[in-house]
């Protein structure tokens, strides 16, 4: 029988594992040779108890399980992966997916800032509207009824008979007077006429007579073209730079006529806000 009291704690682990190891030679012929050939029994912590052949030895702090499959403490003694290496492997796997997706969401987000086109801003302007009460109308007609009592910033004032287009063979003609409570000033003279070729007519005359300039850029002048009604043709219009600040607009709408001047910077708003 051999002494283990002297020897140091770490040799008989280490030895108790070379016993756990050997384990599977003693159960089969129930002992283990010594180095000089003569059967020893085991002895110190960790040995099989006597007489119970094939019961492999163990180490101090381990179960038997362990010393079967040579693992403890995460270390391994046969060709078992390290007890450590699948947490090691999981936090690899984990950084891989990580990196993924932080190259997926970069390179998305490069790609959606590339992709989003510039939007330049439009500035729509609110349509002045009159801060001047409008005058009541005196003694209306049917046609006079549809004439608004404002146009943009500028009120009705005043209303008198439209002389030369009266003489002109029209049915019935108004001047109105609109003001912007200063010194801005718009006037439209509106007449009713028995046909559609007599108020073209008058429409042509009107123009004839009146100054023109050539162009108005900055007012985007002169224009010109249809006046619909429903989806079908009524009539014509024509908007120009009359000059000395004046823009002119004329125009007929079936059977009536109307011609309107107002600062040229207005007379296209002015236009399109009329109601007939």
């Amino acid at each position: 029988m051999s002494d283990t009291s002297g020897t140091p704690a770490w040799a008989q682990g280490a030895g108790g594992t070379a016993q756990g190891a050997g384990g599977t030679a003693q159960g089969a012929g129930g002992t283990a040779q010594g180095a000089g050939g003569t059967p020893t029994t085991p002895s110190g912590p960790g040995a099989p108890a006597a007489g119970t052949p094939g019961t492999p030895g163990t180490v101090p702090g381990t179960t038997p399980d362990e010393a079967q499959t040579g693992s403890s403490n995460g270390s391994s003694g046969g060709g078992g992966r390290p007890a450590w290496l699948l947490p090691v492997a999981i936090g690899v796997g984990v950084l891989v997916v990580v990196g993924i997706v932080i190259a997926i969401v970069t390179s998305g987000g490069d790609d959606d800032a590339a992709a989003k086109p510039t939007v330049t801003p439009t500035v729509v302007l609110p349509v002045p509207t009159s801060t001047v009460a409008p005058e009541q109308r005196t003694d209306t007609t049917d046609f006079t009824k549809l004439l608004p009592a404002t146009i943009l910033q500028y009120a009705f004032q005043s209303e008198k008979p439209a002389d030369a287009l009266l003489q002109a063979g029209a049915v019935e003609a108004v001047t109105d007077t609109y003001t912007d409570g200063g010194t801005g000033a718009l006037t439209v003279d509106a007449a009713q006429f028995a046909t559609a070729d007599a108020a073209a007519a008058a429409a042509k005359e009107a123009g004839d007579a009146t100054k023109v300039e050539p162009t108005s850029p900055a007012a985007g002048l002169p224009q010109q073209g249809d006046v619909t009604a429903g989806g079908q043709k009524v009539g014509t219009y024509a908007i120009v730079d009359a000059g000395d600040g004046k823009g002119l607009a004329i125009w007929t709408n079936g059977t009536a006529m109307f011609r309107m001047t107002a600062p040229v910077a207005d007379i296209v708003a002015a236009y399109n806000t009329y109601p007939m």
